[in-house]
């Protein structure tokens, strides 16, 4: 097999799973909203920002399945991970503050903001390796 052309395989399977990913996620935006409307930034309508960021999800996990649309949403995935770093930030601190939370919900809070970085190389991975059209 051509190395092109295993790449071009590995780049689809991967689009995929970080479409199923960003899908799940977008789904539970939808069905256990409260959650999500807890860790939106003071200066955002929680609600409102919990279903906009839910829709947001589901549409790049929809492009990321396309191989016409998926540059463009590996883009947007990144973009999205980028834009709900805030919301991570807001639940780590409310997390480290709160005394009622446990010692791993804090360990958790905290080990997931580093993550942000591999999510954010990720959508633009596929961004790069997407089919140019």
């Amino acid at each position: 097999m051509r190395r092109r052309t295993r790449r071009a395989r590995r780049a689809t399977r991967t689009a995929g799973v970080l479409a199923l990913i960003l899908g799940g996620a977008g789904v539970t935006h939808f069905l256990r909203p409260r959650g999500y409307d807890r860790i939106v930034p003071d200066a955002l309508p929680p609600r409102t920002t919990t279903l906009a960021s839910g829709v947001a999800e589901l549409g790049i996990a929809a492009g990321l399945l396309v191989p016409a649309t998926r540059r463009g949403a590996g883009w947007a995935a990144a973009a999205l991970f980028l834009a709900v770093f805030p919301a991570n930030l807001k639940m780590a601190g409310d997390l480290l503050d709160s005394p009622r939370s446990s010692r791993t919900a804090r360990l958790v809070a905290v080990l997931r903001l580093p993550l942000q970085a591999p999510l954010v190389a990720w959508g633009v991975r596929v961004a790069r390796h997407a089919p140019r059209r």
